[in-house]
Parts: C-alpha cells; sequence; structure tokens
C-alpha cells in the first residue's frame, strides 16, 4: 500500500477496490443494487500476487565502525534473507477468453499471480502488458474456460450524482459490493502523469485497487485507484478511478502491442501564472508555458521555441498546464496535429508530426532500470561504491572507444573524494590507468599501504570532460 502525504495532512493510500453497479438509468434513489451485482459478480476477479522480498537484518543494536575487526567475525549473523510478500487486489473481465484489468501496483513485482473468479475457482495468470504511468495492467488467465466479460462505458457521459457500484476484495474480502455517486470530475491529486480521476463516495478501501466501478447500467466506467484516508485508516467516502475512456485506449495498446504507443512533442512545460499571463498580455492565465524543447524533437522540427505558450492542441483547448500532456499521450503517434501558440502578444500556428514518447531519450532516461547495488564495489578506505564502465557507458557518453575505468555510484558521508561525483568515471590513479573494480581496489590498497598522503586521479565528468583533480586522504 502506498502512502502519499497531502498539504492538508491526509494519506492517499492505493486501494486493490472496485466501484459501485446500479439498475437502470434513473433520477430516482434506485429500490435494489442485487439484480445488477448478481449479473456483473462473475466478470470481477480477486488477485493475490506473491513476490521475493530480500532484506538485510542486523540482530545486534548497533553498527560495528568500518574496517572494524568484529565485522568479518560477525558477518555471518548480516547476510540477506529472503521472505514471500503476498499483495491482495481486484480485476474484472473484458473477454471470454479472460483477459482481465486491474493496477499496475497491484501486480508490480510479481512473481506468480493467482485470480479467483466469482469467489470460488482459483486460476494462474500471466502479465500481457503494463503501464506504469497511467498505473494499469493486462493480465491474462492461463486457462481454455470461457469467462463472462464486462464492457466499457462512456466515462465522457458520467455526471456528478450519478450513482455508481463498485465490487471488489478490500482486506480480502471478495465479493465486496458497495454503492455511491461520482462525486467530481477531472480530478488532479499528483499520483500519475496523467491524473484525471472520477471521484466517488462509494466505500472501498486496501485490496479493492484495480476494480471496476460501475454505472447503473453495468457497463465500467472507471478503474478504482486510490482513496484519501486520514492516518492510513479505511474509506471516509473520498475514492479515485481511472476514467475508461483513457483507459481503454491504453488497454487496447497493452493488448496489441504489450506496450503503450504515446504521442510525443518533445517539450518541458510549466504553468501560466496570472503574473505570467500579465507579462505575454494574454487575456486570463491559459495554456502551457515552454520553458524548454528537445533537440531533434517533435516540437523542435516544427519551430516551436522556449517562451511560447501553447493554448491549443489538435483543435482542443488547453485550459492548463496539465491538460497538454494527456492531450498529446491520447493523440496516435505520427499524426500531424496544428497548435495554436502564443508568441510575442500574437497568436501564431504551428503544425507538427508527432513522435511516440516511449522512443524518445527522455523516456527511455527516467525508466532506465535501476542497477542492483549488490553488484557495486565498496571502497571503504575512500566510502564510495564503485561499478566497471561498459560499453553502454562508452556509447551513450561518447567516451573514447578504448576508454576504461569506473563508474562512481555512491559517496557516503565523510569521503575524502570531495571533487568528485557520483556518475564521475576515474580513468587513472597516480597516473596509472584503471581497468575495472577489482583492479581499482587493489590499487587503492597498495596506495594505502605505502602511506600517499594524496590521490592523482583523472576523471570524466557527467558532462564527460576529462580532467586531473588532486584528493588529499584523511
Amino acid at each position: 500500500m502506498r502512502i502519499y502525504k497531502k498539504a492538508i495532512n491526509l494519506s492517499l493510500i492505493f486501494l486493490f477496490i472496485i466501484f459501485p453497479i446500479s439498475l437502470a438509468h434513473s433520477k430516482n434513489i434506485p429500490s435494489s443494487f442485487a439484480d445488477l451485482a448478481e449479473k456483473l459478480m462473475p466478470s470481477v476477479v480477486n488477485i493475490s500476487s506473491t513476490q521475493t522480498i530480500k532484506t538485510t537484518s542486523n540482530p545486534f543494536p548497533f553498527q560495528f565502525p568500518p574496517g572494524s575487526p568484529f565485522e568479518d567475525m560477525f558477518k555471518d549473523f548480516n547476510r540477506p534473507t529472503e521472505r514471500k510478500a503476498t499483495a491482495l487486489g481486484s480485476g474484472f473481465i473484458i473477454d471470454k477468453e479472460g483477459t482481465i484489468v486491474t493496477n499496475n501496483h497491484v501486480i508490480q513485482g510479481a512473481e506468480d499471480i493467482i485470480v479467483s473468479v466469482n469467489g470460488s475457482k482459483e486460476y494462474e495468470a500471466k502479465v500481457i502488458g503494463t503501464d506504469p504511468y497511467m498505473d494499469l495492467a493486462v493480465l491474462k488467465i492461463e486457462s481454455d474456460e470461457k469467462f463472462t466479460p464486462v464492457n466499457f462505458g462512456d466515462s465522457d457521459k458520467a455526471r456528478v450524482g450519478d450513482w455508481v457500484i463498485a465490487i471488489g476484495n478490500p482486506f480480502g474480502f471478495g465479493g465486496t459490493v458497495t454503492s455511491g455517486i461520482i462525486s467530481s470530475r477531472n480530478r488532479d491529486i499528483g499520483l500519475t502523469r496523467y491524473d484525471d480521476f472520477i471521484q466517488t463516495d462509494a466505500s472501498i478501501n486496501q485490496g479493492n485497487s484495480g476494480g471496476p466501478l460501475f454505472d447503473l447500467d453495468g457497463n465500467v466506467i472507471g478503474i478504482n485507484t486510490a482513496i484519501i484516508a486520514p492516518g492510513a485508516s479505511g474509506s471516509i467516502g473520498i475514492g479515485f478511478a481511472i476514467p475508461s475512456n483513457p483507459a481503454s485506449k491504453v488497454i487496447a495498446q497493452l493488448i496489441k502491442y504489450g506496450e503503450t504507443k504515446r504521442g510525443w512533442l518533445g517539450v518541458r512545460i510549466q504553468e501560466v501564472t496570472k503574473e505570467i499571463a500579465d507579462v505575454e498580455e494574454l487575456e486570463k492565465p491559459s495554456g502551457a508555458l515552454v520553458a524548454s524543447v528537445s533537440e531533434k524533437s517533435p516540437a523542435d522540427k516544427a519551430g516551436i521555441k522556449a517562451g511560447d505558450i501553447i493554448l491549443e492542441f489538435d483543435g482542443k483547448i488547453v485550459d492548463t498546464m496539465r491538460t497538454l500532456p494527456k492531450l498529446v499521450a491520447q493523440t496516435e503517434v505520427g499524426k500531424r496535429v496544428v497548435l495554436k501558440i502564443w508568441r510575442n502578444k500574437k497568436l501564431i500556428s504551428k503544425k507538427v508530426i508527432l513522435g511516440r514518447l516511449e522512443s524518445s531519450k527522455e523516456f527511455k532516461a527516467e525508466n532506465k532500470p535501476q542497477e542492483d547495488k549488490s553488484k557495486y564495489t565498496k571502497i571503504e578506505k575512500l566510502k564510495i561504491s564503485i561499478r566497471d564502465l561498459n560499453k553502454d557507458d562508452i556509447s551513450e557518453r561518447k567516451l573514447p572507444k578504448n576508454t576504461t575505468g569506473v563508474v562512481v555510484m555512491e559517496i557516503l558521508e565523510g569521503s575524502s573524494l570531495k571533487f568528485v561525483s557520483v556518475n564521475d568515471v576515474i580513468v587513472e590513479i597516480q597516473k596509472k590507468k584503471v581497468t575495472n573494480s577489482k583492479q581499482f581496489s587493489s590499487l587503492i590498497k597498495e596506495i594505502i599501504d605505502q602511506d600517499v598522503k594524496t590521490l592523482y586521479l583523472a576523471i570524466y565528468n557527467s558532462s564527460n570532460q576529462r580532467s586531473y583533480i588532486t584528493v588529499k586522504l584523511k
């Protein structure tokens, strides 16, 4: 369960949840949701995912100082341990073959996924595709049986005050039905890049995440994702669901490609404040101010510049900064779109052919897998961690092809290397070429044993500029 602190001292909690259903469109309060719940229950699944958690526990109420002879003596007591962790969530079936939609955070990192259909039979499921940006995942039940699906409704037609119901697996109590109304639309709670949540007062709790929010016709108009709860307590009637319209586009891509294909413009944007609007002589604060343009991006090729204010995208008004990323992401890759831009106190138009977000350097850098810190070599005498420089580093950083060395991955408190930064590449020490982490570690030991007071290093900094620096050893 993830918890997000709000300015009003509330916690935003992911839930494995699902929302209410109803019988038919009516202005009157439904007399019962029983028929609708009975019809929809076979399409809602309980999801149980397991993963291995690695932890390192220290049985002593203190830490041995680095270099202490007791470190080696008691190192066996500090070995990593593994345990299995189980997460519970909800989901819903969208075709007869057993394709399931849920939240990404329900199954993220899962090694095994078990789904229970209609609270009875259990099946194994595999991941078809995931989208962390909108917190969606698509699974497939591994069975030749036929299942009962539900349909997506039109979330754009959902109105504040409409009845909704949720079905899910709160706290492991599967098949739980709750009802409420749509409390608000277009909520931005700072949870994902594309926040546009439906807010509901239908009761949802931990375990409900990934479940469906139904309208009175039994169509899915939202995917329950989070709640606001003071002190991480249960539901207080403020829940959030991803609208079905943008979600269904992402789900279709995950089913077809196993990944997303979002439009990409290539600009970094910021809010247009009242002060900026006054300076730019806009009637009111609106649009998205371009802070910078990525080199060779679609925006760059179209002639969009820093300082431009994008007021309209493909015929749609950009009322606030956060509107633009949603519009761009939902637009087909390769489509030619017209942007209306405020530049030098005049309205101009630019034609842009959208690229693909997932192919951009920014996306790849942002989603680069985190390296396993256990593979780092710790240099205790210098209080740093390093790893070998590899071919990918040389290619990405455009270093000379024959470069060898080590990359600084961590600099711990008290390190002597005050003028070295994380990601710097050390290529020489005392005028000797550094080849790898093992050799670097041996050189450091040799230098320390010789009681050398100053290290003489050659490094490439994060801008890939080569320089020599000296470091006084303590």
